[in-house]
């Protein structure tokens, strides 16, 4: 079993930053994919980032390019969610996902294997 927690999250005034992190533990395997999505009260889960093993590869929804980074450590087994000019539609529940034994990029939340509980991230206008 893997537990991923993150941290992070607050309100925020539109504009500013936030820096999501996702710590994993557990039976972690030696290579996972990383994706982080979020959920917006009254909408469905949303991809928002993922990042392949080794970082080579990145994928964001157009919403968010340009403003969120997604990185990663592996020697720590965190990863995180750098937010810059929040916007007020950013506001909602981010949760991290991994995916054990997968090289490649993951964008599809049906095919993590691997939650997290979730932070709210709120940004007023």
């Amino acid at each position: 079993q893997v537990q991923l927690a993150e941290s992070g999250g607050g309100f925020v005034q539109a504009g500013a930053s936030l820096r999501l992190s996702c710590a994993a533990s557990g039976r972690t395997s030696s290579y996972y994919a990383v994706g982080w999505f979020r959920q917006a009260p009254g909408k469905a889960r949303e991809f928002v980032a993922a990042i392949s093993w080794g970082g080579g590869r990145t994928d964001y929804v157009d919403s968010v390019k340009g403003r969120f980074t997604i990185f990663r450590d592996d020697a720590r087994i965190t990863m995180y969610l750098q937010m810059n000019s929040l916007k007020p539609e950013d506001t909602a529940v981010y949760y991290c996902a991994i995916k054990p034994g997968s090289l490649r990029i993951v964008t599809a939340a049906g095919e993590y294997d691997y939650w997290g509980k979730g932070t709210q991230v709120t940004v007023s206008s």
